[in-house]
């Protein structure tokens, strides 16, 4: 079993880390302060990892603005070669960053798992049945996707310059959803809900309309007042929402319209309810 070389004790490469090593990889980390990690794990402190010619497979999984600095430093060593395949945990960036580390012929790629983790045994069993994008070289693909599965991630190869938006739609469907749990909960506590009232109110509704989404498509999941051509109650709405709120209700509601199947004299109300 390959050894995994892990540079960044971070949420996401411990939840990593801890799901390969119980997959049988041996799993080493650093980092640029001491910190405890989970056992097994263990941890190397200092500028450049000491470990790298004893790792065949290294992750980076630091923050995106971090990246290319590590890969400096990673390449100053001259460690990295053709033994190694090193990829990235970045939804968003592509392999290009990486560049400096294929000068001795190491494979490059990524492997983004498409899941929010904690750096904790939970979160490392949070991987299974998750998506992970991958991408890069033919032979980092290969070896992202198996460490993919071996944790029981799903790996699904994501085109260098479609990364962006790949990335864009884990931010909508993940910081974005919970953005809007806020919003809700804001409004309700306008109402006089406690912060615990309104978070029983938004639990139930929210995850029956996620698991209706996930299981039948969101334009058949869509309910309320877009979806049945409601305009007076959406410029009601409008009209009662605050000022910081209002811009997103309209562009929110724009898009529920892209979804509904409304006839044409229906939806040209919502239009005209939507307009500033």
């Amino acid at each position: 079993m390959s050894s995994v070389g892990i540079v960044g004790p971070g949420r996401a490469g411990v939840a990593l880390g801890l799901a390969l090593s119980r997959a049988g990889y041996r799993v080493v980390f650093h980092g640029r302060h001491s910190r405890e990690l989970p056992p097994p794990l263990t941890l190397t402190v200092g500028e450049a990892p000491p470990w790298l010619r004893e790792v065949e497979i290294v992750l980076l999984a630091v923050p995106d603005d971090a990246v290319a600095a590590v890969v400096a430093s990673l390449a100053a060593t001259q460690a990295v070669t053709e033994r190694h395949t090193v990829l990235h945990l970045s939804g968003a960036l592509g392999t290009d960053v990486l560049e400096p580390l294929g000068a001795h012929g190491a494979a490059l790629g990524s492997l983004h798992p498409f899941q929010t983790l904690e750096a904790t045994p939970e979160g490392a069993g949070a991987l299974a049945g998750a998506v992970a994008g991958v991408g890069g070289s033919a032979n980092a693909v290969a070896v992202a996707s198996a460490l993919a599965r071996s944790v029981g991630l799903l790996p699904v190869e994501v085109p260098e310059e479609r990364r962006t938006t790949y990335h864009a739609a884990a931010v909508f469907a993940s910081n974005y959803l919970v953005t809007l749990a806020g919003v809700a909960e804001r409004l309700l506590a306008d109402v006089g809900m406690s912060p615990e009232q309104a978070r029983a109110a938004l639990g139930p509704l929210m995850a029956a309309a996620l698991e209706h989404a996930l299981a039948d498509g969101p334009a058949a999941a869509l309910t309320g007042p877009v979806a049945r051509g409601d305009a007076e109650t959406v410029r009601r709405h409008v009209a009662a929402l605050p000022d910081d709120v209002r811009g997103l209700y309209r562009e929110l509601a724009r898009a529920a319209l892209r979804l509904a199947e409304l006839p044409a004299e229906r939806r040209a109300a919502i239009e005209q309810a939507l307009r500033p």
